[in-house]
C-alpha cells in the first residue's frame, strides 16, 4: 500500500501527524471549494486501503491504527463534504469558532424585525392557551409563516456571503496570504455564521410553534 497513510518504505500503516488537519488528512489544500467528486473518490479509495478487513492478520498496533483512522476518515469527510460544515470545520481547528460559548445576541439590523416576530409568538400562545376564535388564530398563524418565509430568505443570503468569503478565502490562499489576512477572513466567516446561526434558530422555533 501507499500513500500519506503509510510507510514509503515498507508500506506499514502510519498515524497522522500530529496537528493534522482534516484537508490535509485527504492530501487536499485548505480550501474552501472543493470538488464534491474529488472528495468522494479520495474518501472511497480511503476506506478501502483504511478498512479493518485489509488489517486482520496485521499486528495489533497495526489494527488499533486501522480503526483509528477509519473513524477519522468519517469525521473527516462529514466535515468537508458540505459548504457550512467546511466552514465551521476550518474555524474551528483554528480556534476561531466557539458556538454557544456566548449567548447569542440579536444582529442588530434584525431588532426590530425579532421584536415583532417574538410579539406574534406570544400572540400565538395567548391565542391557543385562551381558545381564542379560528380568525384571530389564523391571521397570527400567517403572519408567522410570512415571517418564517422571510427569515429563510435570510438563511440564503448567509450562505451566498459565506460562499462569497470561501473565493476570497481559496484566493488568498492561492496567493500566500499571511497569517494577518487569513484571521482577517475566518473573522468575516465568524461573524456571518453567527448570524446564520441566530437566524436558523428563529426559524426552528417558529416552525416548532406551528406545528403544534
Amino acid at each position: 500500500m501507499s500513500g500519506a497513510h503509510f510507510c514509503a518504505a515498507c508500506g506499514e500503516i502510519q498515524p497522522s501527524a500530529p496537528g493534522t488537519d482534516y484537508f490535509a488528512f485527504f492530501g487536499l489544500p485548505v480550501k474552501l471549494r472543493i470538488d464534491a467528486a474529488e472528495l468522494e473518490k479520495r474518501f472511497h479509495q480511503l476506506s478501502w486501503k483504511l478498512h479493518p478487513d485489509n488489517f486482520v492478520r496485521a499486528t495489533e498496533k497495526e489494527r488499533e491504527l486501522s480503526l483509528a483512522l477509519s473513524s477519522e476518515l468519517n469525521d473527516a469527510y462529514r466535515a468537508l463534504r458540505e459548504p457550512l460544515s467546511r466552514v465551521e470545520y476550518l474555524l474551528a481547528h483554528s480556534g476561531m469558532r466557539k458556538e454557544g460559548a456566548h449567548k447569542q445576541q440579536a444582529p442588530p439590523e434584525l431588532l426590530e424585525e425579532v421584536f415583532e416576530l417574538n410579539e406574534s409568538l406570544d400572540e400565538l400562545r395567548e391565542s391557543r392557551e385562551s381558545g381564542g376564535d379560528a380568525a384571530e388564530s389564523g391571521g397570527i398563524r400567517a403572519k408567522l409563516e410570512s415571517a418564517e418565509k422571510n427569515f429563510a430568505e435570510k438563511l440564503e443570503e448567509s450562505d451566498a456571503q459565506l460562499d462569497v468569503i470561501a473565493g476570497e478565502w481559496d484566493a488568498a490562499i492561492d496567493a500566500g496570504a499571511d497569517d494577518a489576512a487569513r484571521r482577517a477572513l475566518m473573522t468575516k466567516m465568524n461573524d456571518v455564521l453567527n448570524r446564520r446561526s441566530y437566524i436558523r434558530n428563529l426559524v426552528n422555533k417558529v416552525a416548532a410553534e406551528l406545528a403544534v
